[in-house]
């Protein structure tokens, strides 16, 4: 009978023993686990954080370089357009110039000297009268001579808004009774223009060496 009491108690103390360990050893473990959540959120915090400070400067980045491409297309092009229509105005006047001054023949002296001067300003166009009247019509006229200037390239050397100098490189075709046979002679000038009211007209002309 003794020993059939006892197995119940020893029992018991055995069960009791072993719940107690249950309950020491889950304890920890709960402990632990809110720890290790706590760390994983804060390392999630912390990404997100520096993720979106990746994403801010990103983001900065494409906004300044959008920024960049609107002042570019607003301000730059615009001038750049007006400075392109402004070499072109001045090639063509300055070639146009060119060809008139350059070109003559006896047959229509005074038209083609008049349409040369319309095309000219300023003390080159005083210079122009005089040496045309004292050198150019005498010569004309007693040789028979025409001539002829087709310009070959010119492109612009200086560019302001009221100035410009444009260099034009020419052939010009010269006839003359004493020589029928069309000589053509390369040559080259450096024209100098002025915007009076507006347009562009010669008011110097070198020859380029």
């Amino acid at each position: 009978m003794s020993s059939d009491s006892e197995s119940p108690l020893d029992d018991g103390r055995a069960a009791g023993a072993d719940n107690s360990d249950d309950t020491d050893t889950s304890a920890p473990s709960l402990g632990t686990s809110h720890s290790d959540r706590v760390d994983v959120v804060d390392r999630l915090v912390t990404r997100l954080r520096q993720d979106w400070g990746l994403l801010l400067v990103t983001a900065s980045a494409i906004a300044a370089v959008g920024l960049t491409a609107c002042l570019y297309v607003l301000q730059y092009r615009p001038d750049r357009q007006i400075d392109d229509a402004a070499a072109r105005g001045a090639i063509q006047a300055a070639s146009a110039g060119a060809v008139a001054t350059l070109s003559y023949s006896s047959d229509s002296m005074e038209r083609d000297f008049a349409k040369a001067r319309s095309h000219l300003t300023g003390d080159f166009l005083a210079y122009y009268d005089k040496f045309t009247k004292d050198f150019v019509l005498p010569a004309v006229q007693n040789k028979q001579l025409a001539q002829t200037a087709t310009v070959v390239r010119a492109a612009v050397s200086e560019l302001e808004p009221n100035s410009a100098v444009v260099l034009v490189f020419l052939n010009e075709t010269t006839v003359s009774r004493d020589r029928p046979q069309p000589l053509i002679t390369p040559s080259g000038v450096r024209i100098t223009l002025t915007k009076v009211t507006g347009s562009w007209l010669i008011s110097k002309l070198d020859p380029v060496a």
